[in-house]
């Protein structure tokens, strides 16, 4: 290929790719009952699990798949905590020697908490439609890579754990 045909190429590439759809799959999670072990599915609409605007009827973001049931509804976040880092420890050693002979050993260890990584709470509140219908309402802790964790109950006080 010549040099123009393969600098046309390229830019032709470019303007495909500029064309192309973004990744939009949602994020996955699962939720637990606390009280059978029986698992499901959470699944938000990515982009979706950072504070916004209160908007009581923004579209639904959330469904949740457990126990035959669906329920779906949306997160509202607040932004401004933080969650604690992990813990960090090293090792270190040592040796040396100078021009007269004298050498020197040494080692030492270090203990220290990570920095705080930022995180937003908030709730999700979702309805299954049909006979009887049913409400979950949760509490989350999400960071800003939207990982996170929480906890839920319905309407006769059983307990779901939540992670994303």
């Amino acid at each position: 290929m010549k040099p123009p045909a393969l600098l046309g190429a390229a830019l032709l590439a470019s303007v495909l790719g500029a064309c192309a759809p973004a990744v939009t799959a949602p994020q996955t999670g699962r939720i637990v009952n606390a009280r059978t072990g029986e698992e499901g599915t959470v699944t938000f609409t990515r982009g979706t699990l950072t504070p916004r605007l209160g908007d009581p009827f923004a579209p639904d973001n959330a469904t949740i798949r457990i126990g035959g049931r669906t329920y779906v509804g949306r997160t509202y976040l607040l932004g401004g905590g933080a969650l604690p880092g992990g813990m960090g420890f090293s090792v270190a050693f040592g040796a040396s020697s100078g021009s007269d002979g004298s050498t020197f050993t040494g080692g030492g260890t270090r203990v220290e908490g990570g920095r705080p990584v930022p995180a937003f709470t908030g709730n999700l509140i979702a309805r299954a439609e049909g006979d009887p219908p049913a409400l979950l309402t949760c509490t989350l802790t999400v960071d800003a890579q939207a990982r996170g964790i929480g906890e839920c109950f319905d309407g006769v006080g059983t307990r779901y754990a939540l992670q994303l």
